[in-house]
């Protein structure tokens, strides 16, 4: 029995030994699996801040874009804005200057209507308002008289147009 109980001890003093083996690969891997969470973390965070930095280069390479393009854009309105109401100006004015008379003209006109407006004048005081017709089957020339005025002439063949 002795001999029993001193395999069963050594076989417990190895178990033992084994127990303590282990627990020390297990706080040898606990150790090591803190320290790869930790540079797992340090390199997640690394990477991260690289992709943030590079988004925020992004970022800035867009706005600078952008605000180039608005600049464009505002310059292109601003061409676009000053040609067309260059043209709105400028085609009235122009069709002003071709179709309106120049002052020469309108001064012309203007002695034009007067001497034409001294000669119906004229024309009214020389019988110009007297009122001619064709008159019979022949459509001889006939004047309005007056029937009330006297006649003239030394055959009183001279009698006075109506009006006058």
């Amino acid at each position: 029995m002795e001999d029993v109980t001193v395999r069963i001890g050594l076989l417990m003093e190895a178990v033992e030994s084994q127990r303590a083996l282990a627990s020390a690969a297990l706080e040898q891997l606990r150790a090591d699996l803190a320290g790869l969470d930790a540079v797992v973390r340090d390199q997640i965070r690394a990477t991260l801040a690289e992709e943030l930095h590079t988004l925020a280069a992004e970022g800035d390479r867009t706005a600078l874009s952008l605000r180039s393009a608005a600049r464009a854009a505002n310059l292109r309105l601003g061409v676009w804005t000053a040609t067309v109401s260059t043209v709105a100006v400028a085609v009235p004015l122009g069709l002003s200057l071709w179709l309106l008379p120049t002052r020469a003209d309108v001064a012309g006109l203007r002695s034009a209507r007067d001497e034409l407006t001294a000669n119906v004048v004229r024309l009214a005081q020389q019988g110009g308002r007297a009122q001619l017709r064709r008159c019979g089957a022949t459509q001889r020339l006939c004047v309005r008289i007056d029937r009330s005025a006297p006649a003239y002439g030394e055959g009183a063949d001279y009698l006075v147009i109506k009006g006058y």
